[in-house]
């Protein structure tokens, strides 16, 4: 089993050489967000690019915050002053991310419940953990975590203590889904509603709920 909880394992995941003196490295949080680093030593930060704010400007200050490792764009040109940092270069930081959260999954076989749905996600997660947790130990998503990145970040809390695992996705996009299924993969599905969320988006109604049953599809 690849140790996910290393750099090594990581970037063996990831297709990139790791140097000797990153190898062990232990990684306890996956960061897109550079206020919510809260272990910058054992951090690894995905500078993702989106529509308001690009990851990569933010390195530098994480750096002095103590973040040493980070995943970044091919064509990302380090400065000099951070020649101690470790760079793991791929063509898409979301994509890596969303690899690295589905080696993470595929290490655990307890029944995971994936939820979906245009509203309620987060309430029926929510109510599920108040029925269950006391017969189990879940690990559920955080507030909202729905998106692209909020799956795999949910995903990564999966720990081999627990016995169930209740994660939610959400979509805004055409073929958004499938890449949450190969992360989630879920055992057990609800779907929760189909409403107006994100109707321009989508050619119909039938389009936009077929889209959100790919989660479902295995």
């Amino acid at each position: 089993m690849i140790e996910l909880e290393t750099l090594r394992g990581i970037a063996s995941v990831l297709e990139v050489p790791c140097p000797f003196e990153f190898q062990d490295i232990y990684i306890k949080e996956l960061a897109i967000d550079s206020r919510k680093v809260m272990l910058p030593a054992q951090s690894l930060f995905f500078a993702i690019a989106g529509d308001r704010h690009d990851g990569h400007n933010f390195i530098e200050q994480l750096y002095e915050n103590g973040v040493r490792a980070f995943v970044v764009k091919a064509d990302y040109a380090a400065p000099n002053k951070l020649d101690d940092a470790f760079f793991i270069r791929v063509e898409n930081p979301l994509a890596a991310l969303q690899m690295v959260a589905a080696a993470k999954r595929a290490q655990f076989n307890y029944p995971l419940i994936g939820i979906t749905g245009s509203n309620g996600k987060t309430i029926v997660k929510e109510w599920l953990y108040q029925l269950l947790n006391q017969s189990y130990n879940i690990i559920r998503s955080p507030k909202s975590y729905n998106s692209q990145v909020g799956v795999p970040l949910s995903v990564w809390r999966m720990k081999s203590g627990n016995d169930l695992a209740i994660i939610e996705a959400g979509i805004s996009m055409p073929g958004e889904m499938v890449k949450l299924e190969r992360i989630v993969r879920p055992a057990i599905g609800i779907f929760t509603n189909l409403g107006q969320a994100h109707d321009e988006n989508f050619s119909d109604a039938n389009q936009k709920a077929r889209e959100k049953l790919d989660l479902f599809q295995n």
